[in-house]
């Protein structure tokens, strides 16, 4: 009794020290708690990796199994609260009452800015935009004790390989350089680094984890899924277009997690590949974090799969290769057993809770009270602040993209538009407007509610119950629009359509939706104007080639003040500079099957390749485009040197005579340090031609003057968004680096630089470099 005594003693204090003050948010290593200051690890001056070690080492075998799931319970006789690993913050932070997710907005905050789903605001080409979005909301939250995690499962940066994923709305489009360098901002931002990045430190504002590693891209096709699915990637694709963001993440956003994928990747589920947690991200990339697996990734090794004989196999196999923690109960259930049964060390799961209690620690939950901590001073007020939703509206604004401005249609003149006609199911459909994993926002203006702020006399008609339009009003829309001056059709997808476990099978608008278009279109007394609402790219080549649609612009879903933002460029209050992120191909492409991984094209088969990289099909519109109310001229100033010496010393280059296509080339490992450093000035010379400021995106291409031979058709090397005012020009320097920007992947999946001629380009404009081995 006298053993228990103290135990129930310290068992009350500590329920007390964790739910007393029910707005504070919860912490480990309190001052009021009486054992504080005898641990080790709740010293903030000793080293994260002693204080660590001095907590593991004070934990029972089913304390220790108990936290590697993303629901941890408190650790009550240590003053060890309960901590959720699993929250969201995709595009605002996101909330889900049913879940139980580390987020709730339930109590004082109740809201949380909601910004543009990202394969919109990837279209801002904009890496300050992506740095400021979430950011101090997260911390915010916790602060005000409406949270028991800060670890984000966000971003989402697998590439858009294919238009018919349900989740290419999530991530930031088909390049890996733009993947790769949203990540990168989106990291530093949210974890609280500076823009340029390596002011981190140990102390983390929240915690981004980038996922899903990797070669994951595919929910439900056709009868297959994600779950089951094995992606067979070749060495050259897994080179240069699945790993590169995950390495940007890594290597210079110094992410705090990652997320292993569902799927297996040439026949191994990521969630227990050695070679891909361990040996690259860890040992190669330098990753310092907690590796979390996808919800119940670990049960399906075992019960799908088939990977692993036993439940205790695929513990074994997924804490063996690298992973730290499992969303769901896998590990809880049967760690214990694994190591009975010999198939586990106890070593391996201390090696995972270093991971998962070296994050705690980095968030300030074990420093005592977090809000006298670096980032304590961030209130409520942070949480839908006017600075944030202005933000909101600012990357609606730079990323919504024209597609069709004939007859100069847009933008509509705020005094002379007597009436307008605003029809479509997604006019005024405030849900619509946030995709998915999004939270309650601040508030929502819809297109409908934005164009009442422009004109007074204006009809609004849905057109359809649905967006799938299989109850389509088609006449009383057409009597609507017969009885404005303009109309304005705001159509395409939602999440019905398009979303998490749900690919499309098609390319195009529902048949009748199309139809409905086509008959108001004809019907209006001016030509129209299409909005699209969609996360993927739509074939509407219908519309294209209307002459009775003068106008389309493409929205994305664009979060809380997307409506606001459609009405200022439809009214010409904020000149349209967004480019697509993604290949819009047409119909046709659905007889690719989306299982088919191949990046590069093989013509002896049919088979066109992917994205605008690799991709040899029509087009309906193509990665980048995007129109302005503004002319943009583009001129490559001359440079000093075009000639790029790269005479290593280590080996001569190598020719494979045998195949014609083939140049010198040489490894980029080969290379030395001092030759890879050096950097091509690239200027170019942007005017802009029009009567109104405009942000504008240049996107800077490299080519080799050989086409073929697994090289892309050309490369996204660099971009920047720039502000020109009427009339105005400027000079816009770039800088290159040969190892990076000049290297393309062969098949055996190294980077290698071609001698010869290499061509930058921006729209119709190129400068030439040859590069010398």
């Amino acid at each position: 009794m006298k053993l228990k005594y103290p135990f129930v003693l310290i068992h009350i204090s500590t329920v007390v020290f964790i739910l007393a003050e029910s707005s504070r948010p919860p912490f480990a290593c309190d001052s009021s708690h009486p054992l504080t200051k005898s641990y080790p690890f709740c010293k903030p001056t000793l080293p994260i990796n002693q204080r660590v070690q001095d907590l593991i080492s004070r934990l029972t075998l089913d304390e220790k199994i108990s936290q590697l799931v993303n629901s941890a319970p408190p650790i009550p006789r240590l003053g060890i609260p309960e901590y959720q690993w699993w929250s969201e913050a995709l595009h605002g932070v996101a909330y889900f009452p049913t879940l139980h997710t580390g987020m709730s907005l339930n109590g004082t905050i109740q809201s949380a800015t909601s910004f543009p789903q990202v394969i919109l605001t990837a279209a801002s080409f904009d890496v300050h935009l992506w740095y400021r979005i979430v950011g101090r909301e997260a911390r915010a939250i916790y602060n005000a004790g409406q949270a028991t995690g800060m670890t984000f499962w966000a971003p989402n940066i697998n590439i858009f390989r294919d238009p018919r994923w349900g989740r290419g709305q999530e991530t930031p489009g088909e390049d890996p350089v733009v993947t790769g360098k949203y990540a990168v901002s989106f990291v530093r931002g949210i974890q609280g680094d500076t823009f340029e990045g390596g002011k981190l430190g140990h102390h983390l504002q929240a915690s981004a984890c980038c996922k899903h590693f990797t070669a994951y891209d595919l929910d439900n096709w056709k009868g297959v899924n994600r779950f089951v699915f094995n992606a067979k990637v070749s060495l050259q694709d897994l080179a240069d277009t699945y790993m590169p963001p995950f390495r940007s993440c890594i290597e210079e956003g110094k992410a705090s997690g990652i997320m292993c994928a569902y799927n297996r990747v040439n026949g191994v589920p990521n969630c227990a590949d050695y070679n891909l947690l361990s040996k690259t991200a860890r040992a190669q990339w330098g990753f310092n974090g907690y590796i979390t697996s996808d919800c119940d990734a670990v049960s399906i090794i075992h019960e799908e799969q088939g990977y692993a004989k036993l439940p205790e196999d695929a513990v074994a196999d997924v804490l063996k290769a690298g992973m730290d923690v499992n969303c769901g109960n896998y590990l809880k259930n049967y760690t214990k057993s694994a190591v009975v049964k010999r198939k586990l060390p106890i070593s391996e799961i201390d090696r995972a809770l270093h991971n998962l209690f070296s994050v705690r620690m980095r968030l300030g939950l074990f420093d005592g009270n977090p809000l006298q901590q670096p980032f304590g001073k961030i209130g409520p007020d942070q949480v839908c602040s006017q600075e944030h939703q202005n933000l909101a509206l600012e990357a609606a604004r730079n990323s919504i993209v024209l597609l069709k401005n004939n007859y100069r249609l847009l933008p509509f003149s705020k005094a002379k538009t007597a009436s307008l006609a605003v029809i479509g199911p997604n006019a005024n459909s405030a849900k619509t407007l946030l995709g998915n994993y999004a939270g309650p926002p601040c508030k929502t203006v819809t297109p409908l509610q934005g164009l009442q702020r422009y004109v007074k006399d204006i009809t609004y008609h849905p057109g359809c119950k649905a967006v799938n339009c299989s109850y389509a009003l088609t006449d009383q829309a057409v009597k609507v629009a017969k009885g404005a001056e303009y109309v304005v059709l705001v159509m395409g997808l939602d999440q019905t359509q398009e979303r998490e476990e749900l690919d499309r099978v098609d390319l195009v608008l529902s048949p009748k939706q199309q139809n409905l278009i086509s008959i108001v279109a004809k019907a209006a007394k001016n030509p129209v104007v299409l909005v699209l609402l969609s996360g993927g790219p739509v074939d509407i080549s219908f519309a294209k080639y209307d002459k009775h649609i003068g106008s389309i612009l493409w929205a994305g879903y664009p979060g809380e003040a997307g409506g606001l933002a459609l009405a200022e460029i439809i009214f010409g209050d904020h000149n349209p500079g967004g480019r697509l992120p993604v290949t819009w191909y047409p119909q046709s492409f659905v007889k690719v099957p989306m299982t088919d991984m191949r990046m590069r094209p093989e013509p002896s088969s049919g088979y066109p390749g992917r994205t605008y990289r690799f991709y040899q099909g029509q087009k309906v519109f193509e990665f980048g485009y995007g129109l302005s109310y503004s002319n943009y001229s583009y001129e490559f100033l001359p440079v000093a040197q075009n000639m790029v010496y790269l005479n290593h010393p280590v080996k001569s280059p190598k020719a494979e005579f045998e195949n014609s296509n083939a140049l010198k080339h040489v490894p980029v490992s080969e290379i030395g340090t001092e030759l890879c450093s050096k950097r091509i000035p690239v200027t170019v010379r942007a005017q802009n031609h029009g009567d109104m400021a405009g942000r504008h995106p240049l996107l800077l291409f490299v080519r080799s003057a050989k086409a073929g031979n697994g090289r892309p058709e050309k490369q996204l090397v660099a971009f920047q968004s720039v502000i020109l005012n009427a009339g105005e020009r400027a000079d816009v320097e770039f800088e290159l680096s040969p190892c990076e920007h000049l290297s393309t992947a062969n098949e055996d999946g190294l980077m290698v630089i071609e001698e010869g001629s290499h061509f930058l380009s921006i729209e119709d404009k190129e400068s030439e470099i040859t590069v010398i081995l």
